[in-house]
This record gives C-alpha cells, sequence and structure tokens, in this order.
C-alpha cells in the first residue's frame, strides 16, 4: 500500500522507535515513581529522557514544565478548559480543528467568549485582524500552526508578537507541524504548546503533550496518585505531577522519545526539505489533471505536506474508496474533523479528499498517485 495519511497518524515508524518501545517492555517497564526499585526508577529515567529531547527540540529550559497526556486533542482540553474562566475572551482563527473549536464551544457554558478571526479562501490569516480582535478581557490567543485540511502555515512569529505586546499569552496547536516545522517557544512567543505523540514526532499512538510556561497556572483536569506528597488528600502543586495523576503510558512516551531523537539526529530541516520535495511533485501533478480542484495555497513553500483536492463534483469519499480498493492508496476524506475550516474554504457540502505526505514517502509514490487520480479523472 502506498501510505498518504500521515496528517492522521505517520506510518511506518522509524525501526529506532519499535526497537526501543519493545527493549522497555521486556527490560523496565515497570511503574514510574511509584517504587524505589531498579525497574521503577529505570522506567522514570527514560520518561525524563524524553522531556529533555522535547526540550532541545522546541528550545524549552525546563524539562517539567512539560506535561504529558494522551494526545494533541487531551492536551488542547487540559490548556483551554484549565486556564480559562468565566468572563475571559479567546481568540481563535476560523482553520481551528474541532480540537479547538468543540472546547470552546463547550466553555461557552461557563462564560467565556470565543471569537473566530476569518482566514481568507487558501486558510492564511492576517495578523493584522489578530490584533484587531482584542478586547479588554481577551486572556489567550489560540492558533493551529497549520492546517490538518490544507496545510497552510500560519504566521505564529507574528501573532506571538502581538500577544507578547499585548501581555496575553499564546497558545500554539502544533498537531500538524511538530517535527516537521522548526518550533522554538521563546522566539515564538508561545506560553502553551499542545503536540501529539504520533504524528510529525513519529512516535506511537496514546501519547501527546503540553508544554505550559512558568507564567501559567492551570487548574487539572484531574486528581489521584502521583508517586509525591502522598500523605496529603490533595492534588501536589508541582509540575508536571498537577497534571500527571495515573500511571503514565511509559512505553508511550519511550517511543515518542525515539521518534524525536529521530528528528533531532535526521534534522528537521532535511526532513520539511523531503516533504517539500514530495509536495511539490504532487502539486505538479494535480494541476496537470482536467478537472482537478487543489484547495489552501497550492505552493509547498507555504504549506505543510497536505494537498486537499476535489474531481469535479464527485464526492469526496467516493474518491478516496476508489483509491483505497483499486489502486491500494490510503487518503482521507470528508471534513477531517474541522468544519470552521471547511466552510471557510468553500468545500462543507463535498468535503476533500486529503493526500498527506510523510518523511518515508517517495517519488514513486507520488507519481503512482497522480497516475491514480488522472485515471479517476478521466473516467468520472
Amino acid at each position: 500500500m502506498i501510505y498518504l495519511d500521515n496528517a492522521a497518524t505517520s506510518f511506518p515508524k522509524p525501526e529506532t522507535v519499535i526497537r526501543e518501545m519493545n527493549k522497555c517492555m521486556l527490560e523496565y517497564c515497570a511503574n514510574p515513581g511509584r517504587s524505589g526499585h531498579k525497574l521503577a526508577i529505570e522506567a522514570g529515567r527514560a520518561i525524563y529522557n524524553t522531556r529533555e529531547l522535547l526540550c532541545r527540540l522546541f528550545n524549552i529550559e525546563n524539562p517539567m514544565q512539560i506535561v504529558f497526556t494522551m494526545n494533541a486533542t487531551d492536551s488542547l482540553n487540559l490548556g483551554l478548559k484549565g486556564f480559562l474562566k468565566r468572563g475571559d475572551h479567546v481568540i481563535a482563527t476560523s482553520m481551528e480543528h474541532n480540537s479547538v473549536a468543540r472546547p470552546l464551544t463547550a466553555l461557552k457554558e461557563r462564560g467565556v467568549e470565543a471569537t473566530y478571526v476569518k482566514c481568507d479562501s487558501e486558510g492564511s490569516i492576517n495578523p493584522e485582524n489578530i490584533r484587531k480582535a482584542i478586547k479588554k478581557n481577551t486572556a489567550l490567543i489560540i492558533s493551529t500552526h497549520a492546517s490538518n485540511v490544507v496545510g497552510t502555515i500560519m504566521p505564529v512569529k507574528e501573532i506571538g508578537l502581538i500577544a507578547k505586546a499585548r501581555g496575553i499569552p499564546y497558545m500554539l496547536d502544533a498537531s500538524q507541524s511538530a517535527g516537521v516545522i522548526d518550533i522554538d517557544v521563546k522566539e515564538m512567543n508561545i506560553s502553551m504548546l499542545a503536540f501529539p505523540g504520533h504524528k510529525g514526532l513519529m512516535g506511537p499512538q496514546g501519547v501527546g503533550g503540553l508544554y505550559i510556561s512558568e507564567e501559567l497556572e492551570l487548574v487539572q483536569m484531574k486528581e489521584g496518585g502521583t508517586g509525591s506528597n502522598s500523605e496529603y488528600l490533595v492534588q501536589p502543586d508541582i509540575v508536571p505531577d498537577r497534571y500527571e495523576s495515573g500511571t503514565p503510558n511509559t512505553v508511550g512516551i519511550v517511543g515518542l522519545g525515539e521518534g524525536v531523537r529521530f528528528i533531532l539526529e535526521t534534522g528537521i530541516s532535511n526532513i520539511r526539505r523531503h516533504e517539500e520535495e514530495l509536495t511539490r511533485r504532487m502539486l505538479q501533478g494535480f494541476c496537470r489533471i482536467k478537472g482537478v480542484k487543489i484547495y489552501g495555497p497550492a505552493d509547498e513553500k507555504k504549506q505543510t505536506a497536505v494537498i486537499s483536492m476535489n474531481i469535479g463534483d464527485l464526492d469526496s469519499t467516493e474518491v478516496s474508496y476508489i483509491l483505497d480498493s483499486e489502486f491500494d492508496i490510503a487518503t482521507r476524506a470528508g471534513l477531517h474533523c474541522s468544519p470552521l475550516a471547511h466552510k471557510t474554504l468553500g468545500t462543507l457540502e463535498q468535503g476533500t479528499v486529503r493526500f498527506s505526505i510523510g518523511y518515508f514517502n517517495t517519488p514513486g509514490d507520488i507519481d503512482k498517485a497522480v497516475q491514480a487520480v488522472e485515471s479517476i479523472a478521466r473516467n468520472a
């Protein structure tokens, strides 16, 4: 199979990720922080090593400010619901995933107001419109780093500067960018960074993280055992324990760490360059096919390796089904859990067929995908 659904989950994983996860399960996967024996200490050390690797990747100073979660959705819920309170105003964009839009909708019942700043038909935003949306009670600005629908890269540094100038925390959803685009929390003035482990970071499913600036304090979403301050019945206020109740996903965190190590050793610029080349190749191929419409910037420099398209009026899910059943090519079709983005793009009714390229794809994969789309378009 040609796998072109990396925006949902990267596949395959680096061999080193699988190898280290197997080693963890076989040799030291005890309960970290709960016991004093050698296996528990080794498990705790492995988790801390992953925190340090993430610090290197994102230029974070204190490893303890990284909280491990189940996924980016978990991280976004913790950040939004743990920080915002009644009377607060939050600014987001019209390209946000439901992992942002749904928590903000739920927060309306708690008296939190949200403004979605309109993006253009390519999914791009003018940072000045973010500035204009700021109110006296604006407590947070949040944006995706790159659209999961069309890959449009947002002007994160510019938004961060606006937030800093007004003393407003800036939260970044890096679901589609972590491991693919350089992220520097200091340079970009990011106060909270939500990321999944299973996409660009090349780790397994079931693990993600949230960086929380030392200047912020969040209300925890759950209470329970942390292995620290066990004599008290209240949740400890030390970070990350405050937000990490219960036994952690040790083997998943170890896999995430190895994914990050692979990225650091390969070089994020090399990963980005490879994906840009393949994106350009696919865009050029699709542009030559009659009846194909491409959404978003259609420029590999302005987007991640995500290409959304349609063939005439064909149902997007039908096209994706044909690609899978007849050509053995994996894509994703529909609304991609981002109705706000599709409304912005004008594709809410038809959806799109999304091709998302990964580091392990080849030029041959791209050529076969273009040939398959050409065949479907010819017979439409």
